[in-house]
C-alpha cells in the first residue's frame, strides 16, 4: 500500500513538472518571445574590446578663434590694386605759370569701410606693383608703407629736377584696400536643431557666395563672419579650405584618380576589403574643437586667403543614429558637441529606462508590466561588416562600462527578454481572466 502511495505521488510531481512545462511552452509562443523567434547574437557591452568605442567628445575646448585672423600690420603696406589719393602742387593737377593752385579733391570711403576720408586724386597700384606719376618713371612701391611712398615720391620730383625741395610736398593717402574675392559655401543653414528629427531633406540647403575681403582682412574668420558666423550645429567641427591655384587643381585631380585606380585593380581581388576614402592632401582642414593641451598647428599661411579660394563648410547628415524594435523607429541626429550614451539616446528617441510598452500581453498596458531589459546595438565595422553590442539596461544603470557611447550609423534595438515576455503575459492573463474567474466563482 505504501508502494502505490509513493508512486502515486512520484507521477503526480511529474505530471506537474510537464504541465508547467507545457504552460510555460504556450504562454512563450503567446508572447512571441522575441529572443527565441528573432534571436541576435550581441556580445555584452562590458566584454567588449575598446577599439569599437572611439574617444569621448565631452572633453574637447573649442580653439581659440584668434588663430583664424591675421594680424595686420601697424602700418598699412601697399600691393597691387589699391587706389591710392596722391596731390602734388604744381604737377598733379598740372598749374599753370603763375596761377593759383588748384585744392586737392576729397574722397569720401563706401559705407561699409573701416578707412578715414581721404583727400588726392586717385591713382592705382598696378599690377607690377608700380605707381605711374606724370613726368618721372614708374615708382616699386609694394610693400611700402604711406609714409615711405609719400617720401620716395619727392626725392623723385627733386632728383629729375622738377620741383625744387621746398616745393616738393606731396600728399599721398589711401582710398580704398585692395580686396580678395574669396568663394564661401555653408551647408549648416537649414534650420533643423538637435533634436529627434534626422538632417536629410529639403532643408539641407547650402548659402554664401562671393565675399569681397579687404587686405589683411583676407582670412577664414572675416570670410566666416561676412557669412553667418562660426559654423552651426547642423555644421562639422571642422573648416574646409580649397585652394583656388591651379596647382592644387591638379593635385586634387591626381589625387582622385590614382585613388580610384588602386581601387579598380584591388577589386579584382574576391576576399578585397574596400577601405575608407582618405583625406584629400590638398584640402586644408581646420578643427573647431580640439583635445585639451591640444594647439593646432595652424599658421598665417593655412589661414589666409587668395582670389578664387574656397572656404567650405560640410553638414554633418552622416552623424545620425537609428531605432527600431520596441523603440519608435526613426532617424535622430547625434549632438556634435557632447557625447550620447545608449540610455540618453533612448530618451532621445521617446523611450526612457523603466517605462513598459503595450506590446508585452493582454491587458499589460493597462496594469504596468514589466519594461523591457534589453538593448543591442547594430554598429557597423569595416570591410562592410557588424558587430551587435548587447546592452542590459538594468546593468547599464548602475555600471557606466555597460553604457556604451551611441555612434553615427548605429542601430539601437530594444527587445523584451524572453523571462520578460513571460512574466508579461502572466500579469495580463492573471488580470484578464483571473480576477473574472474570482469574481464569477463569488458570485
Amino acid at each position: 500500500m505504501n508502494t502505490n502511495l509513493l508512486h502515486s505521488k512520484v507521477w503526480r510531481r511529474i505530471r506537474s513538472a510537464i504541465g508547467c512545462s507545457l504552460a510555460l511552452a504556450v504562454a512563450t509562443s503567446f508572447t512571441g518571445c522575441s529572443t527565441l523567434t528573432q534571436p541576435i547574437n550581441g556580445i555584452p557591452a562590458h566584454r567588449l574590446s575598446p577599439d569599437f568605442f572611439p574617444p569621448p567628445k565631452n572633453d574637447l575646448v573649442p580653439v581659440d578663434i584668434a588663430l583664424l585672423s591675421l594680424e595686420p600690420p601697424r602700418d598699412y603696406q601697399l600691393g597691387p590694386d589699391d587706389i591710392l589719393g596722391v596731390y602734388i602742387e604744381g604737377v598733379l593737377p598740372f598749374n599753370p605759370p603763375n596761377a593759383p593752385p588748384s585744392p586737392p579733391p576729397v574722397n569720401f570711403p563706401d559705407e561699409n569701410s573701416t578707412l578715414p576720408p581721404s583727400i588726392g586724386y586717385p591713382i592705382a597700384v598696378q599690377d607690377d606693383g608700380t605707381l605711374a606719376l606724370p613726368l618721372i618713371a614708374p615708382l616699386k612701391v609694394v610693400g611700402l608703407t604711406l609714409e615711405q611712398v609719400r617720401e620716395k615720391i619727392r626725392q623723385s620730383y627733386i632728383e629729375n629736377d622738377i620741383l625744387r625741395e621746398e616745393k616738393a610736398r606731396p600728399i599721398v593717402t589711401l582710398i580704398k584696400e585692395r580686396t580678395f574675392d574669396v568663394i564661401v559655401v555653408r551647408e549648416d543653414s537649414g534650420g533643423r536643431s538637435e533634436g529627434g528629427e534626422g538632417l536629410r531633406g529639403p532643408d539641407r540647403t547650402a548659402t554664401g557666395g562671393l565675399v569681397k575681403l579687404p587686405a589683411y582682412k583676407n582670412d577664414v574668420l572675416h570670410a566666416l563672419v561676412e557669412t553667418g558666423g562660426l559654423p552651426g550645429l547642423n555644421a562639422k567641427n571642422e573648416i574646409m579650405v580649397l585652394r583656388a591655384s591651379e596647382a592644387d587643381k591638379r593635385k586634387r585631380a591626381d589625387f582622385l584618380r590614382k585613388y580610384w585606380a588602386q581601387q579598380r585593380i584591388a577589386m579584382t581581388d574576391p576576399c578585397y576589403c574596400p577601405p575608407e576614402l582618405p583625406d584629400d592632401p590638398s584640402i586644408l582642414r581646420i578643427p573647431l574643437r580640439v583635445r585639451p593641451g591640444v594647439i593646432p598647428n595652424i599658421d598665417e599661411a593655412d589661414i589666409t586667403l587668395q582670389d578664387g579660394d574656397i572656404v567650405y563648410i560640410e553638414n554633418r547628415e552622416t552623424e545620425v543614429y537609428y531605432t527600431g524594435g520596441l523603440l519608435p523607429g526613426g532617424e535622430h541626429i547625434l549632438p556634435r558637441d557632447y557625447d550620447l550614451d545608449v540610455i540618453a539616446a533612448m530618451a532621445l528617441a521617446g523611450r526612457g529606462i523603466g517605462e513598459s510598452t503595450s506590446s508585452g500581453g493582454v491587458g499589460v498596458s493597462a496594469v504596468g508590466g514589466v519594461p523591457p531589459g534589453m538593448l543591442y546595438i547594430l554598429r557597423r565595422t569595416p570591410c562592410d561588416g557588424q558587430i551587435a553590442i548587447e546592452v542590459d539596461l538594468a546593468r547599464a544603470v548602475n555600471d557606466p562600462r555597460s553604457r556604451p557611447l551611441v555612434q553615427p550609423g548605429d542601430t539601437l534595438i530594444l527587445q523584451y527578454k524572453c523571462e520578460e515576455e513571460i512574466l508579461n503575459f502572466g500579469i495580463g492573463t492573471f488580470f484578464t481572466y483571473g480576477i473574472q474567474q474570482l469574481l464569477r466563482n463569488n458570485n
